[in-house]
This record gives C-alpha cells, sequence and structure tokens, in this order.
C-alpha cells in the first residue's frame, strides 16, 4: 500500500469515527451504538392507526378495540426484499396463534410510488397468502406515528396496549414467538 492510499484510508477513517461523535458534539443526547435499532420505545402505549388509505381483510381497527389481545404490528411493504422474507414467518406466527388471540396487523408503507397502488397491495397479499387485516399507509402516518424507521418493523403489544418487543429487519422469529406464546399464556 502507497503511502497516499495510507493516508487516504486514514482519512476515511477518522471522518467515520468523528461522524459518531458529532451527535454528542452538537449536544445531542449521546446514542447507544451497541443497541438495537432505535424505534418506537418499548414499554410505550401502542400508537394507533393513523392516516389508513385502505384496509384489506379486515374493517378498519383500532388500538383500543384491540386491548385484551396480543397484536403483532408488522411494517412492510410488498417491493422489500426484505420484507418479503419476513412474511412466511409472519403467516406462520398468525396461523399459529390465532385461535389462542393473537392479531396480526400488516401495516404496509410503500417506499416507492408503484407500491402505492392498492391493487397491487392486494396482488401481493394474494401471492403471499396473507390472510391477516393489512392497512395501506401510503402517507406514513401510521409509520411516524410508531416512529418507525425501518422495513421490516415488527412490533408486539401487550393486553394492556404496551408496546413489549420490537424489532427491525430479519431474523429474531423464534423469539418473536416466544413472546407471543409467553403473552397468550399469560393471559390463558
Amino acid at each position: 500500500m502507497s503511502l497516499r492510499s495510507l493516508a487516504a484510508t486514514a482519512s476515511v477513517i477518522a471522518s467515520c469515527l468523528a461522524a459518531t461523535a458529532l451527535p454528542a458534539i452538537a449536544g445531542e443526547p449521546p446514542r447507544d451504538l451497541t443497541a438495537p435499532l432505535a424505534v418506537a420505545a418499548v414499554q410505550d402505549a401502542a400508537p394507533n392507526f393513523v392516516g389508513i388509505n385502505k384496509w384489506f381483510n379486515s374493517a378498519p381497527l383500532n388500538m383500543a378495540d384491540l386491548r385484551g389481545k396480543v397484536v403483532l404490528v408488522d411494517f412492510w411493504t410488498y417491493g422489500c426484499v426484505n420484507c418479503v422474507n419476513t412474511l412466511p414467518h409472519v403467516t406462520a406466527l398468525y396461523e399459529k396463534y390465532r385461535d389462542r388471540g393473537l392479531v396480526v396487523v400488516g401495516v404496509h408503507t410503500p417506499e416507492f410510488p408503484f407500491e402505492r397502488s392498492a391493487s397491487n397491495v392486494q396482488a401481493a397479499l394474494k401471492r403471499h397468502g396473507i390472510t391477516y387485516p393489512v392497512a395501506q399507509d401510503n402517507d406514513s402516518l401510521t409509520w411516524n406515528a410508531w416512529r418507525n424507521q425501518y422495513w421490516p418493523a415488527q412490533y408486539i403489544v401487550d393486553q394492556n396496549g404496551k408496546i413489549v418487543f420490537q424489532h427491525a429487519g430479519e431474523g429474531q422469529y423464534e423469539e418473536i414467538d416466544r413472546t407471543v406464546a409467553r403473552l397468550l399464556n399469560a393471559n390463558s
């Protein structure tokens, strides 16, 4: 490696390290960079579904009417590969626990203009065998109410309407299953 490329590499590394420190320098509270991705805080009351353009597989739902149930809220969009990879797990969880009181609500929040089409969303629901309620959140109002930042993202809401689990991205399927089972068993 030449001295010039070594200096350039060191400069890039220094810039990256400085960028992680800038929020603290600017007076923002420090962030725990080892913590899971930040989304709506666990133990906060679950926000309602707001600004929904269309409901699929259900009449309009609201969190107040879902009290007493365990609710899995899944933020996704059909054009996201990671979202599509989680759908078999979400639908399997729904099939496994729906008769015991689990309610799954998909919140389809588009990233791209073509994902705003209700007919495209309907086709995606059919293609992936989704029979649970799905809210079409074209204006990202529910997304913003939940302070969500990622596709996909799952939130588990307990029977009291509190967010008790959150996860962004793929994976943690066993932990999601255990959390739902624990909440449902506590209610039986």
